[in-house]
């Protein structure tokens, strides 16, 4: 697998596009929005000068990484010669059966689709081609050129031999992929994901603040970041979309999100890149200050 297309030119579609060009592979990054491209572009190339700042990275590996990246906002021709396609857009069911069934059409008959879903069934989105042999999941973790996990999903009709490749084209980049089957949430959010929901339900029934569960989590539990940062960097809105895939795939009450964080996604309070969740964020500024709502 020499040739990769990325669909989606968001965090997590640049972040892979940055890993996969850095470590030597030709990528065409495919959005039907050319600003967004844009945006992609700028975010990989003030990603790859972090690096260099932090001397892990040249500038000649950065202009090298740059001229693999190919954009491109059509599809069809974005995919024409690919050996992997690796779609990473909105985590929306609907969405994603409609790119995987262009994909289809449009990718090489051998192609190997994967999709980088944080936890809609790989079996489902597989139903939508007819190569579900060919389909995988690969869930890269954000922030993509630092974080060093790839689930790698299996479906139901995925065979050995995909599964063999992209484990070794995970270990290629530089990851670490650890195979897993498809069941809802997969791994990573199945556990996380009640996690934070129950951070949501302390804050919600009045056990504690904002800091302060965030803070046991942290010093206690040595996580990081807590919870409820975590959950407004994710997105609320994701957070929200995960937990109802869990509560829907298991049919376990146990996995209903909390009423608070239905509202806060329903008043558009989705996190960071809203500018407010659990805590604000100002543009320029590193400071976590509590939301108005909770102080």
């Amino acid at each position: 697998m020499q040739k990769i297309s990325v669909i989606g030119g968001g965090t997590m579609g640049n972040g892979i596009a940055h890993v996969f060009a850095q470590n030597g592979f030709n990528v065409t990054l495919v959005d039907i929005a050319s600003d967004v491209l844009d945006k992609a572009l700028a975010s990989i190339t003030k990603n790859l000068d972090r690096q260099i700042n932090k001397g892990t990275l040249t500038e000649a590996d950065k202009q090298a990484t740059l001229k693999r990246i190919h954009p491109m906002t059509d599809m069809k021709e974005g995919v024409a010669n690919a050996d992997l396609v690796v779609e990473a857009a909105t985590e929306n069911v609907g969405l994603k059966l409609k790119i995987f069934t262009d994909l289809d059409q449009f990718a090489p008959k051998n192609a190997v689709l994967a999709t980088n879903t944080s936890s809609i069934s790989i079996t489902k989105i597989a139903a939508a081609t007819k190569r579900p042999d060919k389909v995988i999941g690969m869930h890269f973790m954000n922030p993509v050129p630092v974080m060093k996990l790839v689930e790698v999903i299996r479906g139901y009709a995925t065979t050995d031999e995909v599964t063999s490749s992209i484990m070794e084209l995970s270990r290629q980049l530089g990851k670490v992929p650890v195979e897993v089957n498809d069941y809802p949430g997969f791994v990573a959010n199945r556990i996380l994901m009640p996690m934070i929901n129950e951070a949501i339900y302390s804050l919600y029934e009045g056990v504690s603040g904002v800091e302060e569960i965030d803070t046991v989590m942290k010093l206690g539990m040595a996580h990081p970041m807590g919870p409820l940062q975590l959950a407004d960097f994710i997105g609320l809105d994701v957070c929200l979309a995960i937990l109802r895939v869990l509560q829907d795939g298991f049919g376990n009450p146990k996995y209903a999100p909390c009423p608070l964080l239905v509202n806060m996604v329903t008043a558009g309070k989705l996190g960071v890149k809203g500018g407010e969740g659990f805590y604000t964020y100002t543009p320029g500024s590193k400071d976590l200050v509590v939301s108005p709502s909770f102080r």
